[in-house]
């Protein structure tokens, strides 16, 4: 594993990247034994200097959450990053415009967002999650690579800040305007993912690890094997990683999305220079 001072300076190196939406060489494929231990601290270290530089941590994302894209980009299990009052946007209404020029190869996902009431317990149960919620949205997450192409391990995206870059929530609704049963009802609502309005994809809750609650849960047992980093808590944003595979996006396009099963609105963006 890297020495602490090395850390520091793969730190520095992230940041300005991620400053300047440059991209840079791998960090596992020229740091010998960078693994996820020293990428969770290489991102805490940029964390730190954001909140240096005035940025306020409003809670995290949760990235690869859906199995169907860990082959695809080298991962075999989900990952956090903090999200920020400077990255995270509650639109008004069901519209929003996304300038992309500051984002490296910026990639759309659609998402189930929460803010939590309270702290779910480290050993949660889906149930728990729900009482711990104090609303939920769709979301779209605006996700980018400082890696050339998309192409990185887990260590990498980890030190990337899980591959952050925005948050667009949508209306907030409480959790019992889901449905008779809101843990049925996200695992079993449908989403479609239309660009320019040609649908993309189509995806459904259990893509997200069996439910979006369930990627709570799993944060939450993550975080208490991580004791150098803080737990969930009250008032927390979580967005819970991706309904459909993480798609392209470029100036000029509309992406849409549709929700059928679950009391939520679907989203527009337009995303210019």
């Amino acid at each position: 594993m890297p020495t602490p001072p090395d850390l520091a300076a793969l730190a520095q190196e992230m940041k300005t990247a991620q400053d300047s939406a440059q991209q840079i060489q791998p960090f596992t494929e020229r740091v010998r034994g960078f693994d996820l231990s020293a990428a969770y601290e290489v991102a805490h270290l940029v964390h730190r200097k954001r909140q240096e530089e005035g940025a306020t941590p409003v809670g995290r994302k949760i990235g690869f959450t859906n199995p169907g894209m860990w082959g695809k980009y080298g991962v075999c299990e989900p990952i956090w990053g903090y999200i920020y009052d400077t990255t995270a946007v509650q639109l008004d209404g069901t519209r929003a415009t996304c300038a992309i020029g500051g984002y490296a190869e910026p990639k759309i996902e659609p998402e189930i967002v929460f803010r939590l009431r309270t702290a779910p317990p480290a050993d949660a149960r889906l149930v728990d999650v729900v009482d711990a919620i104090e609303w939920v949205a769709h979301g779209f997450e605006i996700v980018q690579s400082h890696f050339p192409g998309w192409r990185f391990q887990a260590p990498d995206a980890v030190s990337d800040g899980s591959l952050h870059g925005a948050l667009l929530i949508g209306p907030l609704r409480a959790v019992s305007e889901l449905g008779r049963d809101p843990v049925a009802a996200l695992e079993s609502f449908s989403l479609a993912l239309s660009c320019n309005d040609r649908i993309v994809e189509t995806g459904k809750g259990t893509n997200v690890l069996g439910s979006p609650l369930a990627a709570v849960v799993h944060l939450s047992s993550v975080l208490a094997r991580q004791p150098g980093y803080p737990p969930l808590q009250a008032g927390d944003i979580v967005t819970t990683g991706t309904i459909t595979m993480a798609q392209s996006v470029r100036a000029g396009e509309t992406w849409r999305s549709e929700i059928q099963g679950v009391g939520l609105d679907g989203l527009a963006v337009e995303f210019a220079l």
